[in-house]
């Protein structure tokens, strides 16, 4: 007999995924599972941020491992079909498919969601064994052993009532009955168990410390499977002729694996190349996928590490333990950077955090205008008027404006070093990333700009910008001219760029600021008409 509880659907949506146009093939990751069917390692939970593929995968290992279908013609070519293992395991087992996120449609108590779940499980059994399951079983435990089969899980969304606080007088009776239905059975072949959040703090003593936990933190074996790497997003970007890989990076990249491989938003990708044009498609799901959700936790003690990251800066941290289901709120520094990683906010990679693309600095600019952030706050709501007075070359405005900012009560803004006057800069040009793709120090003409405002409109000025202290403003203007700054954007057809100069007077405590144009010369204007 062949129970497969809930893979119809499964296989259905599979079947339609490899086909189509953005298909991305991630059945490598099936040859890692199979190696775990029957072993000591055979549960494993592997949790990732929303839009990361999960349930993609799910779908693909109840179509690979149901045996009430056949489906080798949608794997044969896949590299799946490669592995020595792909015949071994295609289409052999019985598959019990559970996504946790069901609620009763009537009733509204724990038990009537378990009573879903154990329900569903009966049904199927029942069905498929008419004749073991003639007598009576005081659970569903006992149903499953008297089959004499064995069965391979798969849970989708394990952490539902965690993320979503149902029930938090039960949690503990959740896991005892997620332990008791699998923990040490003998019709376990395999549990694959995934959701957003870790199950660690949730785990002590003989809970669910059975699985093997693979996270945004510490994932050795699945973080490729789960966000598109470099590869893949070019071999799709090569299907069409409207986006580039530079806008797709900008916008998606920025996680990164354990060998330093780039990962993009799998998701995002796909709309992206689908809707042609790049744009944010973080879509929020419920008060824990904000940026301004978690920092609000301790604004205080985080605030200069967010001023750092807006500016490219990454941040170092040591993170001990990871943000779990069933921990609360987070308290300090350390666990609320951890959420963040878990939910995708946030890069992690060789003890530094950062924001991972342009996708996410968006959400966290959103963030920075929140009245809770106090006085950068202000400062990122008048960063259209800072921009507005440096395209009408009012360079006194300009200069005011980076005063204000000086006399902030952020320490980091303090001048102590040259990263923070680039944080300064920063904050104060903030909306212009809108119209503006700024690079800082970047290589231009005979040497290296502080920042370079490319236009992504046509009817928009380059911005070439340089900072200096203790000099006169009209010397970073100079500077510009004599070591050819203008290279860089001139050799992107951009004739029309302001040249600003900023200075700092560190015994005076005031800026001063001189904004010039410089147009393409002519016979250059020439060279690139012909």
């Amino acid at each position: 007999m062949a129970v497969c509880l809930n893979t119809e659907s499964a296989n259905k949506m599979f079947r339609v995924m490899v086909h189509d146009e953005y298909f991305v093939d991630k059945s490598g990751l099936i040859e890692i599972v199979n190696a775990r069917i029957n072993t000591m390692n055979r549960y494993l939970c592997v949790t990732k941020p929303r839009r990361f593929g999960k349930t993609s995968v799910l779908n693909m290992l109840g179509a690979y491992y149901c045996r009430a279908y056949d489906t080798s013609a949608l794997f044969e070519r896949l590299n799946i079909s490669k592995s020595k293992s792909y015949r071994e395991h295609l289409n052999r087992y019985n598959v019990i498919h559970l996504c946790l996120n069901r609620l009763p449609d009537y009733g509204n108590a724990f038990d009537d969601y378990i009573s879903i779940i154990r329900d569903s499980i009966k049904y199927d059994i029942q069905e498929a064994y008419p004749k073991v399951c003639d007598k009576e079983f005081g659970s569903i435990v006992d149903m499953l052993a008297a089959t004499g089969d064995q069965f391979i899980f798969i849970i989708d969304e394990w952490d539902y009532m965690f993320s979503h606080e149902l029930y938090p007088e039960h949690y503990g009776d959740f896991l005892e009955f997620l332990r008791n239905l699998l923990k040490d059975q003998p019709y376990v072949a395999l549990v694959y168990m995934t959701g957003v959040l870790p199950v660690k703090k949730y785990s002590t003593g003989s809970a669910l410390n059975m699985f093997k936990e693979y996270t945004m933190l510490k994932d050795p074996h699945f973080e490729k499977y789960f966000g598109f790497t470099e590869d893949e997003v070019k071999a799709l970007c090569a299907r069409q002729q409207t986006l580039t890989m530079d806008e797709l990076s900008e916008w998606y990249d920025g996680y990164q694996a354990r060998d330093g491989a780039r990962l993009y938003n799998p998701r995002s990708v796909v709309c992206a190349l689908e809707d042609a044009v790049c744009q944010s498609y973080w879509t929020r799901t419920g008060k824990l996928d904000e940026v301004l959700f978690f920092l609000k936790y301790n604004i205080g003690e985080v605030r200069d590490d967010v001023v750092k990251m807006i500016n490219g800066m990454p941040v170092r941290i040591s993170i001990e333990e990871e943000y779990s289901a069933g921990q609360g709120n987070p308290k300090n520094r350390e666990e609320i950077y951890s959420a963040m990683i878990i939910y995708g906010l946030l890069s992690y990679y060789d003890g530094e955090i950062s924001i991972p693309n342009k996708e996410l600095m968006l959400e966290f600019q959103k963030a920075l205008k929140d009245d809770d952030f106090g006085y950068v706050a202000e400062l990122v709501r008048n960063s259209d008027e800072v921009l507005e007075a440096t395209l009408d070359k009012k360079g006194d405005i300009v200069a005011s404006y980076l005063h204000n900012i000086h006399n902030s009560e952020l320490p980091v803004l303090k001048y102590n070093d040259e990263n923070s006057l680039s944080c300064v800069v920063t904050l104060a040009y903030l909306s212009a990333r809108n119209k503006y793709k700024i690079e800082r120090e970047e290589k231009s003409g005979k040497g290296f700009a502080d920042f370079i405002f490319h236009p992504r409109r046509r009817d928009l000025p380059g911005i070439l910008l340089e900072l200096k202290a203790d000099a006169a403003p009209e010397a970073a203007i100079s500077q510009i001219k004599n070591k050819e700054y203008c290279q860089k954007l001139w050799q992107e057809e951009v004739k029309n760029i302001l040249a600003v100069g900023l200075s700092y007077d560190t015994k005076k405590k005031n800026h001063q600021c001189v904004i010039e144009e410089i147009t393409m010369p002519d016979d250059r204007i020439k060279n690139s008409q012909k």
